[in-house]
Formats: C-alpha cells, structure tokens, sequence
C-alpha cells in the first residue's frame, strides 16, 4: 500500500456503483483503456480479480464487495477534508439540480421557494421530471436531490423499503388517490362501490418514472384490472376531457382537489383499502455533511412543516 493513489478508490467507488467499464468510462471522463489500466493496479494491489466478466457486465467478486462500504467511507470524509466549512446562502451563485415528480412542483415548491430567493438571490434551482433515470442519476451524484413517490403499503413494488441503501431520504407528505368525474356522472346516482368504479371506463394520467399506480398492483393481486380508455401525461388536457365525458380519472388527491376546485368535475374516495403513499425527498450520502446540501434540506423540510 505504500504510495497508495487515492484515485483508485475513486475509480473502484464508481466501477461497483456502474458495473461496466464503459459506464465507468463515460462518468469519470476517461478512456475505457485508461480505466482498465486502473482497474489492474487495483487487483495488484488488493490481490483479487475484483470484478468477473458477465454477460450482463462486471460482476464484483465477494472481496469488492467487501470493500465497498470501506470505499465509500473513505471518499467520503476525503471529500469533507476539501469541502469549504462554510456556506454564506446570501453569497452563493450554486446551481441545485433537482428531478421530481409533476405533482411535487405544486406541493413542494411554494412552501419553500420564496424563503430560498429571500436569503439566497443568487442561488437558481434547475428541475426536470422525475423518470426512470432518476434513482441512477442519485446514486451517480449527477442531481443534488429527488423528489417522488414511493409506497407504504405491503403489497406495492414500489415501497420505500426498495431505495438504494447509498441514498438517504425524509418523508415530506403522505397522499392517497382519488377519483375524479364530471357533475352529472351516471355513477352519482348509483352506490358507490367497487363494482361501479370498475365499471366505468377509465382515462389513465402517468406520471414521470410511475410504471404502475398501486391501485393496479392491488387490483391485479385480486384479478381484477381498470378499464384505461385513454393514457395522458397533460393533467390540465386530462381535467378537460374527463369534463366532457363519462371517463373516470384517479390522481393523488393534493393536487387533484387543489386543481379542480373551478371545474366541472367531483371527486370520490377509492372504493378499495389501501395505505397512502409519500413523497420522498431523496440525496445521495455523498452529500449528507455538504453545508449547502444541509441548508437546501431544512430549508425544504421546515417550508413543509417537518422537523428533521
């Protein structure tokens, strides 16, 4: 170990985190041969492969993974060592990225976002939507935080259980879906039930990086699935349509009930048990002791009544 690069642990940090040299390439901005130059003096010099050629990529060998935790702690406070210790908000010119789910921007951003242009009128926020890419950009250190939606209930695939353990994250809101259809629906006059509300057609809104609402994951354990005539990604085009047909929509309920208060449409409870999901505001543990990355925290978490 004498002489030891500390740069090869910056390398065997994002090969475990990539599994592929050309990922790890690409993110580290260096040539594949480069890094496999790096990659054999990490074999000299931990006396193990490492890493085995799968078809699916690099596979880490029981030594790495070993290693990995080691790894991260060590970059970690090598990264705090050059960290400023201070953070002047009002000085700041930092530009936060952050990728969320739609329905977050309204829930999120007017709770905190004039506090942020108050004490910092210089620091900018950059968003995108929160898609499939997301947790990776996390894990990557490519986005500074992530907002979305992550499940409660047992049955769900989606359940906050599944973030990646190098992630850390504080529940900001729980929500629970309902459902929307136009005043004079012929469902008002009938009981509502499970029965009617599968009966009745449905126009599906996705929202980014959700492949599948828990309702559908439910539905499905009993054989049943929603009748989806129409899938949309527009909420205010879908309010539209479901105003002027007899289609039911379910969206979760903070946004819905906010935005449809000068519409035609109603809402109803879903007629199925089920426990409300939450809105998780997601970083990577890179970043836990960043002062800026703390400010931005509690500046979030208090601007949505939490203590943390």
């Amino acid at each position: 170990m004498k002489n030891f690069d500390i740069n090869l642990l910056r390398i065997l940090n994002v090969l475990l985190e990539e599994q592929s040299v050309t990922a790890a390439a690409a993110r580290l901005h260096l040539s594949q041969s480069a890094v496999s130059k790096q990659l054999a003096k990490l074999r000299q010099t931990f006396a193990d492969p490492l890493f085995e050629r799968t078809p699916y990529g690099l596979r880490p060998t029981p030594k790495a993974l070993l290693l990995s935790d080691s790894v991260y702690d060590i970059l970690q406070r090598v990264n705090q060592l050059t960290r400023a210790e201070a953070f002047d908000p009002a000085l700041s010119q930092r530009q936060f990225h952050i990728d969320l789910v739609e329905t977050a921007y309204s829930l999120t951003y007017p709770r905190f976002m004039p506090q942020l242009l108050q004490q910092a009128p210089d620091i900018s926020l950059s968003s995108k939507t929160w898609n499939d890419d997301s947790l990776q950009r996390l894990l990557r250190c490519e986005i500074d935080f992530g907002i979305g939606i992550f499940e409660w209930d047992e049955r769900s695939s989606s359940h906050y259980r599944h973030v990646p353990s190098s992630l850390n994250y504080i529940e900001l809101a729980r929500d629970y879906p309902v459902c929307l259809m136009r005043k004079g629906h012929p469902a008002l006059n009938e009981p509502w039930s499970l029965d009617v509300f599968l009966k009745y057609r449905h126009l599906q809104v996705s929202i980014g990086g959700l492949k599948r609402w828990l309702l559908d994951e439910i539905l499905a354990l009993e054989h049943k699935k929603l009748d989806n005539a129409v899938n949309m990604t527009d909420f205010y085009a879908a309010i539209k349509l479901c105003e002027q047909t007899d289609l039911f929509m379910c969206y979760p309920s903070v946004s819905a009930l906010a935005m449809i208060e000068n519409t035609e449409l109603v809402s109803r409870p879903i007629p199925i048990e089920l426990e409300p999901g939450g809105y998780l505001l997601l970083w990577n543990k890179h970043f836990d002791l960043d002062p800026s990355h703390q400010w931005l925290r509690q500046l979030i978490t208090d601007g949505m009544g939490i203590v943390k």
